[in-house]
């Protein structure tokens, strides 16, 4: 389980079929074979540790349901290792299991900090609400504004400086991972036969 509270913004040494290995002195600190470490928002496993790199490997899975296909030699990529149980739960509840990917649409400055919105799958929209959490690319965001195609969320300056989201372009991939309850909800509503009542009773 993570936060969404980047530790590091890492750099790929190398990225081929599925393999990758990130440069990341500061999460290696203390980081051993088998530990989970979050490579912009997906949950991989330390397969190796040479200096201040480490290598994972990655399956067909990861590649059809995430970004990390599109990465090459010297990208910048969000990490932050597992939480431990005494750890403060900055962010949000994050499971690194990212869902699917969207595509960042603008970057647009609001004073100091910076709105950015997103174009996403209606099958993830269903699962955001306004002022609720999201997961991009790793990082633990509150969405400020949400239509039928895109959702938007505002960047604070510690974010802008802490993780490689206001370096990405119009059109670049991101990774999604909506909430963890909002998807447990909806599946036991969904499950019990209760998705009309719960309908009618919002009329």
């Amino acid at each position: 389980m993570f936060t969404g509270i980047i530790e590091e913004v890492g750099t790929v040494v190398e990225s081929g079929d599925g393999t990758l290995r990130i440069r990341a002195p500061h999460v290696l600190a203390d980081a051993q074979l088998g530990d989970s470490i979050a490579i912009n928002g997906v949950d991989l496993t330390v397969a190796e540790i040479d200096g201040d790199t480490f290598f994972a490997n990655l399956m067909p899975e990861t590649y059809r349901r995430s970004n990390l296909g599109d990465l090459k030699r010297g990208d910048p990529v969000n990490l932050e290792r597992s939480v431990r149980p005494n750890d403060r739960l900055s962010g949000h509840i994050v499971r690194g299991v990212v869902e699917g990917v969207g595509t960042l649409d603008s970057l647009t400055p609001e004073g100091e900090a910076v709105i950015a919105r997103f174009l996403a799958p209606p099958e993830l929209l269903r699962h955001m609400v306004v002022k609720g959490p999201v997961c991009i690319d790793g990082i633990s965001l509150t969405i400020v504004a949400k239509d039928e195609e895109s959702f938007s969320v505002s960047l604070v300056q510690y974010t802008q400086e802490h993780t490689n989201l206001v370096s990405r372009e119009p059109g670049d991939r991101i990774n999604l991972e909506t909430d963890i309850i909002a998807r447990y909800v909806e599946q036991y509503v969904r499950e019990a036969g209760l998705a009309g009542t719960v309908q009618e009773a919002a009329r």
